[in-house]
Protein backbone atom coordinates (compact mmCIF):
# COMPACT_ATOMS: atom_id res chain seq x y z
CA UNK A 1 0.00 0.00 0.00
CA UNK A 2 1.38 3.40 -0.96
CA UNK A 3 1.00 6.03 1.77
CA UNK A 4 1.95 9.68 2.14
CA UNK A 5 4.40 10.59 4.87
CA UNK A 6 2.67 13.49 6.64
CA UNK A 7 6.02 14.97 7.69
CA UNK A 8 7.86 14.88 4.36
CA UNK A 9 5.00 14.76 1.85
CA UNK A 10 6.70 11.85 0.12
CA UNK A 11 5.37 8.41 -0.77
CA UNK A 12 6.27 5.34 1.27
CA UNK A 13 5.25 1.70 0.80
CA UNK A 14 3.86 -0.01 3.89
CA UNK A 15 1.86 -3.11 4.80
CA UNK A 16 -1.53 -1.74 5.93
CA UNK A 17 -2.01 -4.65 8.31
CA UNK A 18 1.07 -3.56 10.28
CA UNK A 19 0.94 0.22 9.89
CA UNK A 20 -0.88 2.93 11.80
CA UNK A 21 -2.37 5.35 9.29
CA UNK A 22 -5.19 7.80 8.73
CA UNK A 23 -7.23 7.87 5.54
CA UNK A 24 -8.97 10.75 3.76
CA UNK A 25 -12.46 10.58 2.30
CA UNK A 26 -13.36 13.50 0.07
CA UNK A 27 -15.17 14.50 -3.09
CA UNK A 28 -12.94 15.29 -6.02
CA UNK A 29 -12.56 18.89 -7.17
CA UNK A 30 -14.25 19.05 -10.57
CA UNK A 31 -13.04 22.58 -11.35
CA UNK A 32 -9.36 22.71 -10.48
CA UNK A 33 -8.77 18.97 -10.56
CA UNK A 34 -6.82 16.82 -8.12
CA UNK A 35 -3.10 16.22 -7.93
CA UNK A 36 -2.33 12.78 -9.32
CA UNK A 37 0.29 10.25 -8.32
CA UNK A 38 2.39 11.18 -11.37
CA UNK A 39 2.27 14.89 -10.54
CA UNK A 40 3.19 14.35 -6.92
CA UNK A 41 6.18 12.27 -7.96
CA UNK A 42 7.57 15.29 -9.80
CA UNK A 43 7.10 18.09 -7.32
CA UNK A 44 8.42 19.12 -3.96
CA UNK A 45 6.39 19.34 -0.77
CA UNK A 46 5.89 23.10 -1.08
CA UNK A 47 3.87 22.52 -4.24
CA UNK A 48 1.36 20.14 -2.72
CA UNK A 49 -2.23 21.21 -3.31
CA UNK A 50 -3.91 22.92 -0.34
CA UNK A 51 -6.16 19.90 0.28
CA UNK A 52 -3.28 17.40 0.41
CA UNK A 53 -1.10 19.74 2.44
CA UNK A 54 -3.90 20.43 4.94
CA UNK A 55 -4.80 16.73 5.16
CA UNK A 56 -1.20 15.87 5.99
CA UNK A 57 -1.02 18.68 8.55
CA UNK A 58 -4.29 17.63 10.21
CA UNK A 59 -3.30 13.97 10.38
CA UNK A 60 0.17 14.86 11.68
CA UNK A 61 -1.31 17.14 14.37
CA UNK A 62 -3.43 14.19 15.50
CA UNK A 63 -0.47 11.85 15.79
CA UNK A 64 -0.44 10.13 12.39
CA UNK A 65 2.80 9.79 10.45
CA UNK A 66 1.05 8.32 7.40
CA UNK A 67 -2.11 9.04 5.44
CA UNK A 68 -3.71 7.50 2.36
CA UNK A 69 -5.51 9.69 -0.19
CA UNK A 70 -7.11 8.01 -3.17
CA UNK A 71 -6.54 10.82 -5.67
CA UNK A 72 -2.75 10.71 -5.40
CA UNK A 73 -1.73 7.43 -3.74
CA UNK A 74 -2.92 5.26 -6.64
CA UNK A 75 -0.96 5.25 -9.90
CA UNK A 76 -3.94 5.26 -12.25
CA UNK A 77 -1.70 4.90 -15.30
CA UNK A 78 -1.21 1.28 -14.22
CA UNK A 79 -4.40 -0.70 -14.88
CA UNK A 80 -3.21 -3.55 -12.67
CA UNK A 81 -2.47 -1.24 -9.73
CA UNK A 82 -5.80 0.54 -10.17
CA UNK A 83 -7.71 -2.76 -10.22
CA UNK A 84 -5.88 -4.01 -7.14
CA UNK A 85 -6.56 -0.75 -5.30
CA UNK A 86 -10.27 -0.77 -6.14
CA UNK A 87 -10.62 -4.35 -4.93
CA UNK A 88 -8.63 -3.61 -1.76
CA UNK A 89 -10.07 -0.21 -0.92
CA UNK A 90 -12.81 -1.36 1.46
CA UNK A 91 -10.25 -3.24 3.53
CA UNK A 92 -7.89 -0.27 3.53
CA UNK A 93 -10.63 1.97 4.90
CA UNK A 94 -11.61 -0.68 7.44
CA UNK A 95 -8.02 -1.05 8.68
CA UNK A 96 -7.36 2.70 9.00
CA UNK A 97 -7.26 3.99 12.55
CA UNK A 98 -9.41 6.93 11.48
CA UNK A 99 -11.08 8.19 8.32
CA UNK A 100 -11.23 11.96 7.94
CA UNK A 101 -14.29 12.89 5.86
CA UNK A 102 -13.51 16.32 4.44
CA UNK A 103 -16.73 18.14 3.50
CA UNK A 104 -15.52 21.01 1.34
CA UNK A 105 -19.01 22.48 1.00
CA UNK A 106 -19.87 22.59 4.71
CA UNK A 107 -19.00 25.81 6.60
CA UNK A 108 -18.13 25.91 10.26
CA UNK A 109 -20.53 27.28 12.83
CA UNK A 110 -23.95 26.36 11.45
CA UNK A 111 -26.53 24.04 12.99
CA UNK A 112 -25.76 20.85 11.10
CA UNK A 113 -28.92 19.14 12.34
CA UNK A 114 -31.23 21.82 10.95
CA UNK A 115 -33.42 21.06 7.95
CA UNK A 116 -31.64 22.13 4.80
CA UNK A 117 -28.26 22.51 6.52
CA UNK A 118 -25.10 22.40 4.44
CA UNK A 119 -24.14 19.17 6.22
CA UNK A 120 -27.36 17.48 5.15
CA UNK A 121 -26.93 18.74 1.59
CA UNK A 122 -23.21 18.02 1.30
CA UNK A 123 -22.05 16.54 -1.98
CA UNK A 124 -20.12 13.98 0.05
CA UNK A 125 -23.39 12.18 0.83
CA UNK A 126 -24.30 11.94 -2.88
CA UNK A 127 -21.18 10.29 -4.29
CA UNK A 128 -20.87 6.57 -4.97
CA UNK A 129 -17.38 6.00 -3.59
CA UNK A 130 -18.05 7.69 -0.25
CA UNK A 131 -20.62 5.01 0.63
CA UNK A 132 -17.94 2.44 1.46
CA UNK A 133 -15.79 5.20 2.95
CA UNK A 134 -18.59 5.87 5.43
CA UNK A 135 -19.36 2.25 6.28
CA UNK A 136 -15.97 0.49 6.30
CA UNK A 137 -14.01 2.50 8.91
CA UNK A 138 -14.66 2.09 12.61
CA UNK A 139 -13.98 5.78 13.20
CA UNK A 140 -15.08 8.51 10.77
CA UNK A 141 -14.48 12.14 11.72
CA UNK A 142 -16.37 14.76 9.72
CA UNK A 143 -14.48 17.97 8.95
CA UNK A 144 -15.82 21.29 7.68
CA UNK A 145 -14.31 23.30 4.82
CA UNK A 146 -11.71 24.83 7.15
CA UNK A 147 -10.78 21.46 8.71
CA UNK A 148 -12.74 22.08 11.90
CA UNK A 149 -14.15 18.93 13.48
CA UNK A 150 -17.95 18.72 13.06
CA UNK A 151 -18.36 15.41 14.85
CA UNK A 152 -17.81 11.69 14.37
CA UNK A 153 -19.80 8.85 12.85
CA UNK A 154 -20.53 7.81 16.41
CA UNK A 155 -21.71 11.15 17.77
CA UNK A 156 -23.67 12.00 14.61
CA UNK A 157 -24.96 8.49 13.89
CA UNK A 158 -28.64 9.41 14.20
CA UNK A 159 -28.24 12.32 11.80
CA UNK A 160 -26.17 10.32 9.32
CA UNK A 161 -28.74 7.51 9.45
CA UNK A 162 -31.45 10.04 8.60
CA UNK A 163 -29.45 11.49 5.69
CA UNK A 164 -28.29 8.20 4.16
CA UNK A 165 -30.96 5.69 5.10
CA UNK A 166 -28.28 3.36 6.46
CA UNK A 167 -29.16 1.72 9.76
CA UNK A 168 -27.28 3.18 12.71
CA UNK A 169 -26.31 -0.36 13.74
CA UNK A 170 -24.57 -0.85 10.39
CA UNK A 171 -22.79 2.50 10.60
CA UNK A 172 -21.45 1.64 14.06
CA UNK A 173 -20.56 -1.98 13.15
CA UNK A 174 -23.11 -3.33 15.59
CA UNK A 175 -24.72 -5.19 12.69
CA UNK A 176 -22.76 -6.94 9.93
CA UNK A 177 -23.21 -6.15 6.27
CA UNK A 178 -23.88 -9.82 5.58
CA UNK A 179 -27.03 -9.61 7.67
CA UNK A 180 -28.43 -6.81 5.51
CA UNK A 181 -30.43 -7.76 2.42
CA UNK A 182 -29.02 -7.15 -1.04
CA UNK A 183 -31.95 -4.83 -1.80
CA UNK A 184 -31.21 -2.69 1.24
CA UNK A 185 -27.53 -2.41 0.38
CA UNK A 186 -28.36 -1.48 -3.19
CA UNK A 187 -30.87 1.12 -1.97
CA UNK A 188 -28.07 2.92 -0.11
CA UNK A 189 -26.34 3.49 -3.45
CA UNK A 190 -29.44 4.18 -5.55
CA UNK A 191 -29.37 7.95 -5.00
CA UNK A 192 -25.60 8.26 -5.29
CA UNK A 193 -23.77 9.08 -8.49
CA UNK A 194 -20.36 8.35 -9.99
CA UNK A 195 -18.52 10.14 -12.76
CA UNK A 196 -17.94 6.93 -14.70
CA UNK A 197 -20.64 4.33 -15.30
CA UNK A 198 -18.33 1.48 -14.27
CA UNK A 199 -17.78 2.99 -10.84
CA UNK A 200 -21.43 2.51 -9.99
CA UNK A 201 -20.50 -1.18 -9.71
CA UNK A 202 -16.86 -0.91 -8.62
CA UNK A 203 -17.71 1.33 -5.66
CA UNK A 204 -19.94 -1.47 -4.31
CA UNK A 205 -17.41 -4.31 -4.41
CA UNK A 206 -16.52 -3.98 -0.74
CA UNK A 207 -20.15 -3.56 0.29
CA UNK A 208 -20.82 -7.06 -1.07
CA UNK A 209 -17.36 -8.53 -0.36
CA UNK A 210 -16.86 -9.11 -4.10
CA UNK A 211 -13.53 -9.25 -5.90
CA UNK A 212 -13.62 -8.90 -9.67
CA UNK A 213 -11.46 -7.40 -12.44
CA UNK A 214 -12.05 -3.76 -13.32
CA UNK A 215 -12.45 -3.01 -17.01
CA UNK A 216 -12.92 0.68 -17.70
CA UNK A 217 -14.70 1.06 -21.00
CA UNK A 218 -17.25 -1.68 -20.35
CA UNK A 219 -19.87 0.84 -19.20
CA UNK A 220 -23.03 -0.55 -17.62
CA UNK A 221 -21.87 -4.12 -18.20
CA UNK A 222 -19.83 -3.67 -15.01
CA UNK A 223 -23.04 -3.59 -13.00
CA UNK A 224 -24.33 -6.71 -14.70
CA UNK A 225 -21.08 -8.48 -13.79
CA UNK A 226 -21.51 -7.32 -10.20
CA UNK A 227 -25.05 -8.74 -10.11
CA UNK A 228 -23.77 -12.05 -11.47
CA UNK A 229 -21.13 -12.20 -8.73
CA UNK A 230 -23.73 -11.34 -6.08
CA UNK A 231 -25.94 -14.12 -7.44
CA UNK A 232 -23.12 -16.63 -6.99
CA UNK A 233 -22.36 -15.53 -3.43
CA UNK A 234 -25.66 -14.41 -1.95
CA UNK A 235 -28.88 -16.47 -2.22
CA UNK A 236 -31.00 -13.34 -2.07
CA UNK A 237 -33.32 -12.56 -4.98
CA UNK A 238 -33.91 -9.03 -3.68
CA UNK A 239 -30.93 -7.92 -5.77
CA UNK A 240 -33.40 -7.39 -8.64
CA UNK A 241 -35.08 -4.62 -6.65
CA UNK A 242 -32.35 -2.23 -7.97
CA UNK A 243 -34.17 -1.86 -11.27
CA UNK A 244 -37.35 -0.74 -9.53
Amino acid sequence: MRLLDTETGRFVDRDPAHTTYAILSHTWDTSGGEQTHKQLRKILKRYLSPKIRDACAFARANGFRYIWIDSCCIDKTSSSELSEAINSMFVWYAEAQVCYAFLADVPVGEDHTAAGSSFRRSRWFTRGWTLQELIAPWDVVFLSCDWTVIGSKNTLSRLVEEITGIDREVLLHEKSLDSVSVAARLSWASKRTTTRAEDQAYSLLGIFDINMPTLYGEGERAFRRLQEEIMRRVPDQSRFAWGR
